[in-house]
């Protein structure tokens, strides 16, 4: 008798609302963030709002729930729209749908204040590409790293030039001309995207031509904002062909040669990990970056750059112990899954303006922008095929030479689903902008 009452008890338990029906309700999630958490940071906000003095500390807890309640947000109604969430939706709406929301006054202005003085005062963009580079490079095969590093630069380099001459010609042909397609819409396009490249243009361009800064800058900035947006869709095409057609795509890896890269990060994931592996590897992160920043100053070089060479190189000479490399991945996993979405809506209510976006689509712009890009993916596409590189993950690396910078990159690998390519992506935004910047520059100064 007692048995069975235990045995009913113990059934009732297990089929009740408290504690299992509560356990499936909390494992019912918005992105990461569980549902009732979800409510709770809502009712916090809005308590914050609406007592006091109405405003919201821009400090690290209360800017995780405003980036988590947005980023997760606007990637969930991207994931869930039919057709377009095959076009990288989820990274268009994380990043450009907060940008319309700020301009047209439907974000409260203390959410808005919050967030961007968080994001301009952390620098979280960059502690997140430096974990997202240190993680990818350490948890790569290493002969796939060295060869991948030597092989990206052939379609890289092809891609970059017949795209750009392919742009020129066809702005020409609709009668822009040839000097303002080349110097307005294809340098600032592939020049690295707003702090590294249309920055350095537009005061160089000041200079050499006498115009404000200002001016050009306005002129500018649309073009970067909306070639950025065309390899997000590109990007989100390609995904969407890698998985209709698998032998075309390393899901990860660029060439044939190594370990598969998403098989690799399982196996290591498999053991225990030690949490201090794990903090290991982020301060790591962190140092390579500050060596960056330390190099810009003395060398006027990239801090990014130059953190991806000191990473590459201590992969290249073995130098990254089993340890730290297991504690690489889980970093990188962490900021992959639980960061970038609240990361680009950040970027969308900060740096992203809503006007500028829109007022560079014109009909003329649009074409030689959306050409180019295809100029540029394609390219890549068939040379990689032709030199054994898997063509849909070097496309996707060769579509960065075009993205809104470090920003941009995200953008693109998160709508491509390929976010360990980041590495590679790097080098083609900012050495391709840094070479695209110089050669305008250049050029201009022969032709004004």
């Amino acid at each position: 008798m007692s048995t069975r009452t235990e045995a009913g008890t113990s059934r009732a338990e297990g089929t009740g609302f408290w504690p299992h029906g509560w356990w499936k309700i909390f494992d019912m999630k918005i992105g990461i963030v569980p549902l009732p958490v979800y409510a709770v940071f809502i009712a916090l906000i809005a308590v914050f709002l609406t007592s006091g003095d109405k405003t919201l500390p821009p400090d690290l807890p209360m800017s995780v729930a405003i980036l988590a309640l947005g980023g997760f947000t606007c990637a969930e109604l991207g994931k869930h729209l039919p057709v377009i969430r095959n076009l990288g939706a989820a990274a268009i709406f994380a990043t450009f749908l907060p940008s319309y929301l700020v301009y047209a006054h439907l974000l409260p202005d203390a959410v808005v204040a919050s967030t961007k003085t968080f994001f301009k005062s952390s620098n979280i963009l960059y502690l997140y590409i430096s974990c997202i580079i240190v993680g990818s490079i350490v948890g790569m095969d290493r002969q796939a790293i060295l060869k991948g590093i030597l092989k990206i630069f052939v379609p890289l380099a092809g891609a970059a030039i017949t795209a750009a001459c392919a742009g020129t010609l066809i702005g020409t042909l609709l009668g822009l001309g040839t000097y303002h397609t080349f110097f307005y819409i294809i340098v600032p396009m592939m020049g690295g995207g707003i702090g590294e490249g249309v920055i350095p243009i537009s005061i160089g361009y000041a200079a050499l031509t006498g115009a404000q800064q200002g001016d050009i800058l306005a002129q500018i900035m649309p073009m970067v904002m909306m070639g950025s947006l065309t390899c997000i869709i590109c990007a989100g095409l390609l995904n969407h062909l890698g998985k209709r057609k698998p032998h075309l795509t390393g899901n990860g890896r660029i060439t044939h040669d190594g370990e598969d890269a998403a098989g690799h990060v399982k196996a290591e994931f498999s053991g225990a990990i030690d949490p201090a592996a794990i903090g290991a590897a982020g301060v790591t992160a962190v140092a390579l970056y500050l060596i960056g920043v330390v190099g810009q100053r003395l060398f006027d070089f990239p801090a990014p750059v130059s953190m991806l060479f000191i990473a590459f190189l201590m992969k290249a000479l073995n130098a990254v112990s089993p340890q730290l490399e297991r504690g690489g991945q889980v970093v990188s996993k962490f900021f992959a899954v639980s960061v970038t979405y609240p990361l680009l809506f950040s970027v969308g209510a900060s740096i992203t303006p809503w006007d500028k976006l829109v007022s560079a689509f014109t009909i003329l712009n649009v074409l030689v922008v959306v050409s180019t890009v295809l100029v540029l993916i394609s390219t890549a596409f068939l040379i990689a095929k032709r030199i054994n590189m898997y063509p849909i993950d070097v496309a996707v690396v060769c579509s960065c030479s075009a993205a809104q910078g470090g920003t941009g990159d995200v953008a693109i690998l998160t709508a491509a689903n390929r976010l360990p390519l980041l590495p590679f992506c790097s080098i083609a935004t900012r050495l391709g902008g840094a070479t695209m910047v110089t050669l305008g520059l250049a050029l201009m100064r022969i032709f004004i």
